[in-house]
């Protein structure tokens, strides 16, 4: 399960960590990707911590609480410095979204330090947080750009509903023999994935989630736990419909579900029924989609939804809400995908009409 998967890293990283960041970790709310993700920056500053000399120990496992208590500002920027001047795994230098996701970890560990820390005399460790002094770094696009080139990574209108007619009608004579028994016992389950993404909104990692207890065919409504472990309920599209309950019909049967298993989307591996992984949905997405010609991931298929769903309503706090979103700022991309209305606007000022 993936949910095991994450906790069997959590812990590989925890093995290695000072006792005051497992302390962090025991009262975090995050979720189980982000509490993975803070703890992998935190392990990458703390390596630097020690290649740079600002700490002599030899070990992240030895860092001292005294040492981050002692951090200048000066200290902070030059490893945001560093940060940007690394390349990643694909030879690209750090975005500055990659590097805001280490100053936010940093910032959750400080405020934990600072703040919520309760100490053998019930105090914080320590009261100074360089991190108050430490900016994120600006992204530099305008949210006209970046709905730009978001709905240029999407399937909106009847792209979404050409794209599952390419799976089940033309993709099996697109991909090579090896890969067509695979195709054959998978497709129902891959395009009701899909579907329930492109009709709810939700995210990859709630999707491999659901259960077939939390799917209401009937009333069309998903129960669904979203990034914190909070519980939700949200509608699914009726177009939907018809691809989950094909997949249902088949689920049992083609992928030896018994009682126990009660995952709603399931594969088998090695010959044992399984729960569907978030990186078996991504990679199963970008093999579908490049053939396509329009090569996405799982995340844009959630775009779709709130783009579309904002383009009828007009309705920010009901997109947040379908979104599972605490506020409406993250919404605040989808008011600027369409651009038709802005161009329109524009076409409509007559030039000649103009004073000087």
């Amino acid at each position: 399960m993936e949910t095991n998967r994450y906790l069997s890293l959590i812990n590989q990283e925890l093995e290695n960590m000072p006792k005051f960041v497992k302390e962090y970790n025991l009262g975090t709310t995050h979720s189980l990707t982000t509490t993975y993700q803070y703890l992998t920056e935190l392990r990458r500053f703390f390596d630097w911590l020690r290649e740079s000399r600002i700490s002599t120990v030899s070990s992240n496992k030895e860092i001292s609480v005294s040492t981050l208590e002692n951090l200048q500002r000066n200290d902070v920027m030059l490893y945001i410095h560093h940060l940007k001047h690394m390349k990643n795994q694909q030879g690209r230098l750090n975005s500055p979204t990659t590097i805001n996701r280490s100053i936010n970890a940093l910032r959750s560990l400080y405020k934990f330090l600072t703040i919520t820390s309760d100490n053998n005399q019930g105090e914080p460790y320590f009261d100074r947080n360089v991190m108050l002094k430490i900016n994120s770094l600006n992204d530099t696009k305008t949210l006209n750009y970046r709905a730009h080139v978001l709905e240029s990574h999407m399937y909106m209108g009847d792209l979404k509903f050409k794209f599952l007619d390419f799976i089940e009608n033309e993709y099996e004579h697109k991909c090579n023999k090896q890969s067509l028994p695979s195709f054959k016992k998978n497709h129902e389950r891959d395009m009701a994935i899909i579907a329930l993404i492109l009709g709810t909104g939700i995210r990859v990692s709630e999707c491999v989630g659901v259960n077939v207890r939390n799917i209401n065919l009937k009333d069309a409504m998903l129960d669904v736990i979203r990034k914190g472990g909070q519980k939700d309920s949200v509608p699914i599209a009726d177009w939907t419909i018809p691809y989950l309950k094909k997949y249902k019909e088949i689920r049992a049967d083609r992928y030896h579900a018994e009682k126990a298993d009660v995952a709603f989307f399931l594969t088998r591996w090695h010959g044992k029924t399984r729960r569907m992984t978030t990186n078996a949905v991504e990679k199963m997405v970008n093999k579908y989609s490049a053939a396509f010609g329009k090569p996405l991931t799982p995340h844009k298929l959630r775009h779709t939804l709130a783009s579309e769903l904002y383009e009828v309503t007009k309705d920010q706090v009901l997109v947040a809400q379908q979104l599972g979103q605490k506020g409406t700022t993250a919404t605040d991309l989808y008011t600027h995908v369409d651009q038709k209305k802005q161009k329109a606007a524009l076409n409509k000022i007559n030039k000649y009409n103009l004073s000087d």
